[in-house]
């Protein structure tokens, strides 16, 4: 690599550091934007007049057969002079392109088991591997701690610890042992970082933190995935914090990413970040200035920031005029390169072009999206033990706007795989109930369709255009006609379930008074029709627990579950307390925790805390449990969370059965960013706590010496 780096000029250095969309602009034929037709043919002119003899960094927005991925490549390897090979990067966070849909990342981390990631990660790779896909633009890591936050679905929850856990197992599964096979893809954690706790929730607006609670909160969700799963990009988000938009913060890109914690990948700038620098912060005063300042600052490649070349020129004239370091430069290039060697696209550039009807949709993969479904149904309220419904019931309406639709949410098309609804899963469920639908519109027509039920299953939440990218609000009360549809149908007495498709905590209060009954979905995939039926009929015992808080109202916000002791919960108009705290769950049986113990070990031996505890499944049914393991430091020279999550289970129970659960907590998850600017593990008392939920009661103590 670094002979091939000493035989690049200054304009094939730059040029490996562009990205280029494609679908419009090198085939012959395309859907839209982001997609090629897939008759369509690789145009060489097209390629010449763009790309000449420099060849090409990145190649994106194009989705495209393994044929055409080929072509290009070939093209692109034979055209340029030292035959460095193109990287197709594509979108993928829950299904790539046409292939298996699985569950929305808030509804797989709702699964709290981190196999169904590491499946689903790899299972992604194959599906866009198999179509000369070499990169995948996921997982994302940023916190949830402002629902309004429009990309709430795309995160695995609010939690630190879970967060990182669920993105560790993603990215293994994703690149596993080897890159340069034709089954893996490299995985880009984003957006780095800090993203999901924006201004108002607003996407893109600055972000109000310190160093400390940068590097114990937000830096260390992405810590797992770099530092133990060795991911090989990462993608540089929009804000700033402090004054100092990421992509211009050498603290994190350099010091942090690079220096503590040898990354070796490259690092991409979001869409338009690098422009940003220009255009709303403000802190370069020219295209040119703001290409250079990123690089310089640890960003490798740019994302449509820039016309190419405007972007590629600055680089050439930054390192001519000084005032971009060569070793800046050679660092962004190293790092791309090393991206496409260890793929091995210098030595196996193409794709079995065979592949693809052998990998994409196989049994196997949809046999993970629906495993995860069904893992992901989180039970937040059954009162009477309305559920689950008899598969006896003679007439059941399924009332609402979510009811006969499949809800797939952001970067998917709900016209992809089977798109199973609801309606449907019910209809397969109980063949010989009479199942009637109502989309709601009409709230006296549905109140009238209920009316003749022997029970209402309310499909309800959200949808693509109120949530998602660019979709943040100020309100997160059900959208559109869904409350007042909510409250006729209650009124009509009869038995009630309401099940939630949505990307993010809602403000469901009246319900949560109202209705016996509710079922969190999230966006559940192709198969979450199925999923949900056989749910509600009592097949599926639900253990799926909420990742991310349910607030009361959205005045309540922020309540995030891990915030300091001194934040007050003072409102008059309310009590403090979240509708739904995290790690929120019920089932269809009952469990007891019980015999808590820790061990002493001290502070100079460096040994692991080992907890053990017994989880009795108290109830008539088998199901699964989540058992949460939380801390507290009683006392630390900063300010540190009231209670912090630090290790989870998902354990499967017979009826009447009990079972000794273990945790080991390392040491190093004890340490805290001192007043000094270094990580210490500080003696003293510990509280832990164990049970279902961040309300968990069973405690035990420790004394670190």
């Amino acid at each position: 690599m670094n002979d091939l780096l000493s035989r690049m000029t200054p304009e094939e250095k730059a040029r490996q550091l562009d990205m280029y969309s494609s679908a419009r602009e090198i085939v012959s034929a395309h859907t839209d934007e982001t997609h090629a037709a897939l008759d369509a043919a690789f145009v060489p002119e097209k390629a010449e007049a763009i790309w000449g003899s420099l060849g090409v960094g990145a190649v994106h927005d194009l989705n495209p057969t393994a044929e055409q991925a080929n072509a290009i490549q070939k093209w692109v390897i034979t055209h340029n002079r030292l035959g460095i090979p193109a990287l197709f990067i594509e979108e993928g966070l829950h299904g790539y392109d046409t292939g298996t849909v699985f569950p929305a990342p808030i509804g797989l981390a709702g699964t709290w088991d981190p196999q169904v990631a590491r499946e689903t990660g790899a299972a992604i790779a194959a599906e866009a591997r198999s179509h000369g896909v070499d990169m995948i633009l996921a997982p994302v890591l940023d916190l949830a701690r402002d629902p309004r936050w429009g990309r709430v679905e795309e995160d695995f929850g609010e939690d630190t610890y879970l967060t990182g856990q669920f993105g560790l197992a993603y990215v293994q599964g994703m690149q596993g042992d080897s890159l340069a096979s034709d089954h893996t893809a490299v995985a880009e954690p984003k957006h780095f970082v800090g993203h999901g706790s924006p201004d108002g929730g607003e996407n893109t607006s600055p972000v109000h933190m310190g160093e400390r609670e940068l590097r114990t909160q937000m830096l260390a969700a992405f810590e797992p995935a770099f530092r133990e799963g060795h991911a090989m990009a990462t993608m540089v988000a929009y804000h700033e914090i402090d004054g100092i938009p990421m992509t211009a913060d050498p603290l994190v890109l350099k010091q942090i990413l690079r220096g503590e914690w040898d990354f070796s990948g490259f690092a991409l700038s979001d869409l338009g970040a690098i422009r940003r620098l220009y255009e709303d912060h403000r802190v370069a005063s020219s295209p040119q200035a703001a290409t250079c300042l990123a690089i310089r600052s640890g960003v490798d490649m740019q994302f449509y920031d820039f016309d190419h070349a405007v972007f590629e020129k600055a680089l050439v004239d930054c390192i001519k005029a000084g005032t971009l370091p060569p070793a800046d430069l050679d660092r962004a290039v190293r790092g791309v390169l090393r991206v496409k060697f260890m793929l091995g696209l210098f030595d196996h550039p193409f794709v079995d072009t065979t592949l693809t009807s052998r990998t994409e949709r196989t049994s196997a993969h949809l046999t993970v999206s629906l495993r995860s479904a069904r893992e992901s149904m989180t039970l937040l309220k059954n009162d009477g033990n309305l559920l689950p419904l008899t598969k006896t019931t003679k007439h059941i309406a399924v009332i609402g706007p979510n009811g006969k639709i499949a809800r797939y949410g952001d970067y998917e098309r709900e016209t992809n795989g089977k798109h199973i609804s609801m309606f449907e899963g019910i209809q397969a469920e109980v063949p010989d109930a009479t199942v009637t639908f109502d989309e709601g519109k009409d709230i006296s027509a549905a109140v009238a369709m209920a009316r003749q039920a022997d029970v209402v299953i309310l499909g309800m939440g959200e949808w693509q255009g109120v949530e998602g990218e660019g979709f943040d609000r100020t309100n997160l009360d059900l959208p559109g006609n869904q409350e007042p549809l909510l409250e006729a149908i209650v009124a009509t007495g009869k038995p009630i379930v309401l099940v939630l498709e949505n990307g993010r905590p809602l403000t469901i209060h009246w319900a949560a008074q109202h209705v016996p009954a509710i079922l969190e979905c999230w966006y559940p995939g192709e198969l979450g029709g199925q999923a949900i039926a056989e749910t509600l009929f009592g097949d599926n015992n639900p253990a799926g627990h909420l990742t991310a808080t349910f607030p009361k109202s959205t005045g309540q916000l922020p309540v995030y579950y891990n915030s300091d002791p001194s934040r007050v919960h003072k409102y008059v108009d309310d009590d403090g307390k979240p509708l739904f705290p995290f790690g929120w769950g019920l089932s269809y049986t009952t469990f007891r925790y019980d015999r808590m113990t820790a061990t002493q070990p001290t502070l100079k031996n460096g040994q692991n805390i080992n907890v053990t505890l017994e989880v009795t499944n108290t109830g008539s049914r088998d199901g699964d449990d989540v058992v949460q393991l939380y801390l507290r430091r009683d006392f630390s020279s900063v300010e540190t969370p009231e209670r912090e999550l630090k290790g989870f289970t998902r354990v499967h129970l017979k009826a009447g059965e009990t079972r000794t659960i273990s945790f080991e907590v390392p040491q190093q998850q004890l340490q805290i960013w001192n007043t000094e600017n270094k990580w210490v593990v500080e003696p003293g008392s510990y509280t832990l706590w164990a049970g279902g939920s961040s309300e968990a009661a069973l405690k035990t103590t420790l004394q670190l010496k």
